[in-house]
């Protein structure tokens, strides 16, 4: 009786029902261990690692609403008469793709909402991952092993650029229809394929009757997919490499210090989510974009006034208008270098930051991973050319927009056109000195904080009437914050004779690689850090206040 007893009492009931869930899913996809090893995964806490997540958050924000869109949207070129609840429009010939953007904004409910939180998502999430990929590229986030994954970053970038691009193009309205006419002059300037792929993109001549059922597929099928795809694959590599982090005490290339996965990182994560949803709905609600309704449906006949693409085409547009319109004409065929030479331009921008980590990596010669961050200003070369970029890009986005730039500030056109095309070289160049000068004045700063601490603002009289200013030594911390950084030799090309006196033959590559090693590690980059003797010798009260 006793043995029956204890065995009553021990027993348990049925498991609830959620654990038998969690128990079944388990013996078949093995989430207890996944779980286990990846729940409480470190991250650091700091608001730079927030635009990141902006960007993510506006995708997932961009798919939510696209799929809500997506179910009435006829993209469609068929034409049709307009009847709808939007009096000023009604009579007018329209294609069936306006026609529907009129009647989601006019009679579905929250249509226009929808379509403004779309939009404003799509801008957000360009703008968020380019100040994320600066953050990345500033602070050398890039080198290895996470060159991959800026290359993962980076055609996330350009392939939401033409998604953007696919996706204001589909109402059919006239500003869109506009540019979807830039975008078929940029495929006629390409030598001997020009025609035929124009052909072949829109179904005969412009504007055709398949060009926006083709940019349908290719904005809610085929381009989301790819970057559903490369959005995963960088993830996965963030949480198999670790999160890098910024200097500080107690951080090493072999840890990460922050909070867990789980509760803290997800439950701020969760919030975080909310808040990004809710400040776009708060602008979509407040600030009108892509009314096309005010712009009318496509004429090939018409042109809209002041027609600009969203900030992101800003840089393409602006060198094709400020390009000058040079023409070669020989055995019958024109070639148009005043759109041929930018749109090979573009790509070759886009190219050079791709693949920059690989060219700084093969310039250092490093084959270390790093997880600890670089502050910008102790690799000036690397931080000027990122702020060469910005103002390369920003001048071109003032040339994307000089008939706008005219009108609001009453200048002339032909002088913006000018200051752009000067500017587009001479701004990046002062632009690359001054920062870099920038940077050794901050090391320098470093420096003198290290040896002789930091200002007070205390002024003491010496017994002999000399009036001093008291410094506050640093603390350890901080001490290491302004040390911790390398300083790596530039290479050398070594003697240019062999042991036999024979003269020793240096490849090009070999010499290009010493001249960039030299413009990144040299002298003239570089302020030496303060040497342990140096820091004993002032504090321990040789010339020192």
């Amino acid at each position: 009786m006793s043995n029956e007893t204890s065995a009553t009492t021990t027993r348990r009931g049925p498991a609830p029902r959620g654990e038998r869930i969690a128990d079944w899913a388990d013996g078949r996809l093995g989430i207890y261990s996944l779980a286990k090893s990846n729940m409480r995964k470190i991250f650091p806490d700091h608001w730079s690692f927030m635009l990141g997540e902006v960007a993510l958050y506006s995708f997932i924000i961009i798919i939510l609403t696209g799929v809500y869109l997506t179910l009435f949207f006829h993209p469609s070129m068929a034409e049709v008469t307009y009847h709808g609840s939007y009096v000023p429009m009604q009579g007018i010939r329209m294609t069936q793709a306006f026609e529907s953007t009129l009647n989601i904004s006019f009679d579905v409910r929250g249509g226009l909402l929808i379509r403004q939180i779309h939009h404003w998502a799509a801008l957000v999430f360009l703008a968020a991952m380019m100040v994320h990929m600066m953050r990345v590229f500033f602070t050398g986030a890039f080198r290895k092993p996470r060159e991959v994954n800026w290359l993962f970053g980076f055609l996330l970038f350009v392939l939401g650029m033409f998604t953007g691009f696919t996706g204001y193009s589909l109402p059919d309205d006239l500003l869109s229809g506009t540019g979807v006419r830039f975008i078929e002059g940029v495929i006629l300037a390409m030598p001997l394929v020009g025609s035929y792929l124009q052909f072949f993109i829109f179904g005969g001549e412009f504007p055709g009757h398949d060009i926006i059922p083709r940019f349908f597929t290719v904005h809610v099928l085929l381009l989301p997919g790819i970057m559903l795809g490369l959005l995963v694959a960088h993830l996965i590599l963030v949480f198999y490499h670790k999160h890098t982090q910024f200097p500080g005490a107690g951080k090493t290339n072999n840890n990460v210090v922050g909070m867990p996965l789980l509760p803290v990182y997800m439950a701020k994560a969760g919030g975080f989510f909310f808040l990004v949803f809710g400040v776009i709905a708060a602008i979509a609600a407040i600030a009108s974009i892509n009314p096309v309704w005010a712009i009318g449906p496509y004429r090939p006949d018409q042109v809209s006034t002041g027609a600009q693409p969203d900030w992101y085409m800003g840089f393409a547009e602006g060198l094709v208008r400020v390009m000058p319109g040079w023409e070669w004409n020989f055995w019958g065929h024109t070639l148009n270098f005043g759109v041929l030479i930018p749109i090979l331009v573009f790509p070759l921008v886009l190219v050079a930051i791709a693949v920059y980590p690989f060219v700084e990596s093969w310039v250092r010669g490093d084959k270390r991973e790093h997880h600890i961050l670089d502050r910008p200003r102790n690799v000036p070369t690397r931080t000027g050319f990122g702020v060469a970029w910005l103002i390369a890009y920003f001048v071109m986005l003032i040339g994307g927009g000089n008939d706008l730039w005219a009108t609001h500030f009453h200048l002339s056109i032909n002088s913006i056109t000018w200051f752009v095309r000067i500017a587009f070289f001479v701004g990046p160049v002062l632009g690359f000195i001054a920062t870099k000068r920038i940077c050794l004045g901050l090391q320098r700063r470093d420096k003198d904080k290290v040896l002789h601490g930091r200002e007070s603002g205390i002024i003491k009289r010496l017994p002999h009437g000399e009036f001093i200013e008291v410094h506050e030594p640093l603390d350890q911390e901080q001490l290491h914050l302004l040390t911790q950084h390398e300083q790596p030799e530039p290479l050398e090309l070594g003697p240019e004779v062999d042991e036999n006196g024979v003269e020793r033959k240096l490849s090009r590559a070999q010499k290009l690689r010493a001249k960039l090693s030299k413009s990144y590690y040299g002298e003239d980059s570089v302020i030496a850090k303060p040497t342990v003797e140096e820091y004993k010798e002032i504090t321990s009260g040789h010339g020192h206040h």
